[in-house]
């Protein structure tokens, strides 16, 4: 197992090198730069902007030395904000992304997998077309529909959830919902999917032949295993709740990661562009490690060849 982890924190950094190498050439790729404006600036202010940021060194050396830097803990300066690092602003950002990312997380694991084996269980039901029916919808509305929807109707219209911000228990509805739509219904229907494929298999019928209750055949059987597709899914998607939706984050006005990094793409503030890809990126690769090992756990016929 050790050994294993080990290789796979070596292909971690090394994914890391290519998604950041990735990201710096499309981003200079592009034609301007982060101090390009409609009314263009004094030709010597933009050339000493240029060089107090680097920007006028060959690429490979503003590479490196934006390389340099992270591995030192330094995510680099805000080429917009004064004054400002990006470690500022992941500091800021990530604990409004996470506060609302975890209530999220909570709502899809504590809804969706008890919801989807319920369906399974009660496959071809009216309780099962219910399940379904409600869960293709939240598949097929995109998350910015239902966080503008709940806005305007419960923010705007009826006043009964904040405008904007988290001052309150309330303030959590809209986003929370918004986030956690389409990972809630997705869930459910890969829990019942997965259950009713493992309710099939031949060591299940066994354990009811041998007099086993429905709980303790469920419990100690099927669950198990059942939930190998959910946590593949769940890995990546708590990832990404995390760190905040972009979109949703800007429509509730949260000062979360996803504001910070929308202002740098529209401002092209490279430093802020490349760091905070680069950090989501370390989270996602990372959660993905965390269900592989959790795999083992969960279910010991798997094994990992060190």
């Amino acid at each position: 197992m050790a050994r294993y982890i080990a290789k796979r924190l070596v292909s971690m950094v090394i994914t890391l090198i290519i998604i950041s190498s990735l990201t710096f050439s499309l981003m200079h790729a592009i034609p301007g730069s982060p101090f390009t404006r409609d009314r263009a600036l004094p030709p010597e202010i933009e050339a000493a902007l240029m060089e107090k940021y680097g920007l006028d060194d060959p690429l490979w050396k503003q590479y490196l030395n934006y390389v340099g830097n992270v591995v030192q803990g330094d995510l680099g300066v805000s080429m917009q904000k004064i004054g400002v690092s990006v470690n500022d602003m992941i500091e800021q950002g990530l604990p409004v992304s996470a506060k609302v990312g975890i209530v999220a997380v909570i709502v899809i694991l504590a809804l969706g997998i008890p919801i989807g084996m319920i369906s399974a269980l009660k496959q071809n039901t009216v309780t099962d077309h219910i399940v379904m029916f409600i869960a293709t919808i939240g598949i097929a509305v995109p998350s910015f529909v239902i966080g503008t929807f709940i806005m305007y109707i419960f923010g705007e219209k009826l006043k009964l959830i904040p405008a904007g911000g988290l001052d309150g228990p309330s303030s959590y509805i809209g986003p929370v919902i918004a986030l956690a739509g389409f990972s809630l219904a997705y869930v459910t229907r890969l829990m019942r999917s997965s259950m009713l494929e493992v309710l099939r298999q031949d060591y299940i019928r066994t354990a009811k032949a041998n007099g086993l209750s429905q709980i303790r055949v469920i419990g100690k059987h099927a669950l198990k295993n059942a939930l190998i597709p959910v946590i593949t899914y769940v890995g990546p998607m708590v990832a990404s709740i995390l760190t905040g939706s972009f979109v949703i984050e800007r429509i509730f006005a949260l000062p979360g990661i996803g504001k910070y990094f929308t202002e740098s793409v529209t401002n092209r503030d490279y430093t802020v562009i490349m760091s905070i890809t680069l950090f989501y990126a370390a989270i996602y690769i990372f959660m993905v490690l965390l269900v592989d090992i959790a795999y083992a756990f969960i279910d010991p016929r798997i094994k990992f060849n060190d």
